[in-house]
């Protein structure tokens, strides 16, 4: 057998280890469409409704019980349980955002503490604008109202109003965002894509 080339330094590091074959390699990948990765794609495929220009840029595992709508923009987000998740226009996350749809049933169940398949599903919904920070927990039954800001890390239970910014544990509204400035941007589509 005559080897050639290139094909030659192959076959001596790879002689004495392993049978002889030939290497293919795989050009590198290139994105040239930073919407297009694969969280996004992955995203595309398992939500429920996805509305346009999804962007995905770290790991973010939706649920199949997922609606989103245009110009969702994640950093890394993981929705547990099989509630449904709405989530509006112009959304946008910091990094590891936890979403909780379900929880054991402990106060009804056949067992203590709590009966292993047997879940409750609490649906969470979020508006329009909505800016999430980093490392927020959202638990089941949540509403965060349009133009809502969430501290990070904070631990989000219960109803958000629109324009509010609201951060701790649990989350407390400590200021609102200006309305009429909100409305005039709005009014403009002066929107972050």
């Amino acid at each position: 057998m005559t080897i050639k080339g290139s094909d030659r330094e192959k076959h001596f590091l790879l002689c004495n280890c392993i049978p002889l074959f030939k290497i293919k390699t795989q050009p590198v990948k290139t994105v040239t469409n930073p919407y297009n990765n694969e969280w996004t794609e992955y995203n595309y495929k398992h939500c429920a409704k996805v509305g346009k220009q999804l962007y995905c840029g770290g790991k973010t595992r939706l649920s199949s019980n997922t609606y989103l709508g245009d110009f969702c923009f994640f950093n890394g987000c993981e929705i547990n349980g099989n509630g449904k998740v709405t989530i509006g226009n112009n959304f946008h996350s910091g990094v590891d955002v936890l979403m909780i749809t379900q929880n054991h049933n402990y106060d009804h169940g056949t067992e203590i503490p709590y009966t292993l398949n047997d879940f409750i599903y609490k649906d969470i919904e979020i508006g329009d604008f909505v800016w999430i920070g980093s490392r927020v927990m959202i638990l089941p039954g949540t509403k965060i109202g349009k133009g809502a800001i969430i501290q990070g890390g904070a631990v989000v239970h219960g109803e958000i109003p629109p324009y509010a910014i609201a951060g701790g544990n649990p989350a407390k509204v400590f200021k609102y965002r200006d309305k009429k400035h909100f409305d005039e941007l709005e009014k403009k589509k002066c929107f972050k894509r």
